[in-house]
């Protein structure tokens, strides 16, 4: 039997056989479509730290959120979509990354603060 974050991952894929009936998934920080390819699944509360609760996100979206923010940051104080939106970083990532294509992808790099943690 597939998880939860496997099933979601296969409606978007088209692989599922309720995938007919879904409609296409909007990623919910950058408010663009996410196709199947660019389909991450984020644990609002890591998972390592209890965390169930997920959302669909575009894979650069999520790769942009863990590069700013550590397990324990994203616990404490960035465990809603609210929060994360509002973080300054993220909100300039947003508003850059709108105007790209829906399977737009680009590297992402830890933040300064994170790599410098090491």
């Amino acid at each position: 039997m597939r998880g939860r974050i496997k099933r979601k991952q296969a409606l978007l894929a088209g692989t599922h056989p309720k995938a007919a009936l879904e409609e296409q998934l909007i990623c919910p920080l950058c408010e663009r479509l996410i196709p199947a390819a660019q389909a991450d699944a984020h644990h609002l509360i890591p998972k390592s730290r209890g965390g169930v609760q997920t959302v669909i996100l575009h894979r650069i979206c999520h790769r942009q959120v863990h590069a700013l923010f550590t397990e324990a940051e994203l616990e404490r104080h960035y465990s809603t979509l609210d929060s994360l939106r509002a973080h300054p970083e993220l909100a300039r990532f947003l508003l850059w990354v709108r105007s790209k294509p829906d399977d737009f992808y680009e590297r992402t790099r830890k933040s300064k603060r994170l790599r410098a943690s090491r």
